[in-house]
């Protein structure tokens, strides 16, 4: 149930990480996802310059907490608001340069890039719907000719369609799976040619607790979940040797903008009886993805409070 980064008041809701949501008829109508057509935005502080090669270089520094980060870029899709943008932050302050995918929030990337440029970080905004293989490619070739070759991917875009399976439509049902595990299956294949050839690369897969919890009105959602899980596990033991781990994080309630309305029933579900926060799960990703993870791969890492115990 990671209830996340979703607009309120929107028919579809923007949700731009895994996570989700609340039971069905809570107003949740679906969320759409913070990925979009593709094109580079730069940060407002560089009045869309693109980033130059000196930019490349912040990836090869020590980054704080003395974690050693390689060539390269980290990309995080629905990185805008919410989780993503929490993950986004937390990958700049170790030293990686950020590509910080969107669909339609332009601003709240525009924003993510400038905090991440205020705190010494480099950082673009790159506009692409994920759901769309040529705008995929599009985002991979941004993110590589201004910041290097792909090392860290983050698959935190998705999106929700919640009704109960009686009710539910052929399209809610498979606009949620092309999106939330389609897409992620596409962009994980195509950053995985460079961190092969790289030996070393780090996946993180934002999944959700409701994928091995049921909860009624989304089994399209915990259907799309419960896959990444195992598409996690099957590609961790597939790319293992060439030096690439694959995690996934499961979050459960995080207090962001869509959890606002709820009232105290779901938050009693929560053995810690209180919502986590995008830090915290930015946090478990910050982690996976550095040189301290290497031997983590195949897992999921649970964000929930003691949901899932």
């Amino acid at each position: 149930m990671s209830l996340v980064g979703q607009r309120r008041g929107a028919p579809r809701a923007a949700v731009d990480q895994g996570a989700p949501h609340a039971v069905a008829g809570r107003g949740a109508q679906g969320a759409a996802v913070d990925q979009g057509a593709p094109h580079a935005v730069a940060g407002r502080g560089a009045q869309g310059a693109a980033v130059d090669e000196g930019a490349r270089a912040v990836a090869g520094r020590r980054a704080g907490g003395g974690r050693s980060v390689r060539q390269g870029c980290a990309l995080v899709t629905g990185g805008s608001r919410g989780i993503g943008a929490a993950i986004a932050r937390a990958l700049a302050a170790d030293g990686w340069p950020v590509a910080v995918n969107f669909r339609s929030g332009e601003d709240a990337a525009a924003d993510t890039v400038a905090h991440i440029e205020r705190h010494g970080g480099t950082g673009i905004a790159v506009q692409a719907d994920v759901g769309e293989p040529q705008q995929l490619e599009r985002m991979f070739e941004a993110a590589e000719d201004q910041l290097g070759r792909v090392l860290v991917l983050v698959n935190n875009a998705g999106l929700r369609a919640d009704q109960l399976a009686l009710s539910m439509s052929d399209e809610d049902w498979a606009q949620v799976l092309h999106t939330n595990l389609t897409a992620c299956f596409r962009a994980t294949r195509r950053a995985l040619r460079g961190m092969v050839r790289e030996r070393f690369g780090r996946v993180v897969n934002v999944a959700s607790v409701v994928g091995p919890r049921a909860n009624p009105g989304q089994a399209n959602y915990a259907a799309a979940k419960a896959g990444l899980i195992g598409f996690t596990k099957t590609v961790a033991v597939e790319v293992a040797r060439r030096g690439v781990t694959v995690n996934a994080i499961a979050p459960g309630l995080i207090d962001t903008d869509m959890t606002a309305g709820l009232g105290g029933e779901l938050l009693a579900a929560v053995p810690a009886r209180r919502a986590g926060t995008p830090d915290e799960v930015a946090a478990c990703a910050r982690f996976l993805a550095s040189e301290h993870a290497g031997y983590v791969t195949g897992s999921v890492l649970y964000v929930d409070g003691g949901l899932s115990a």
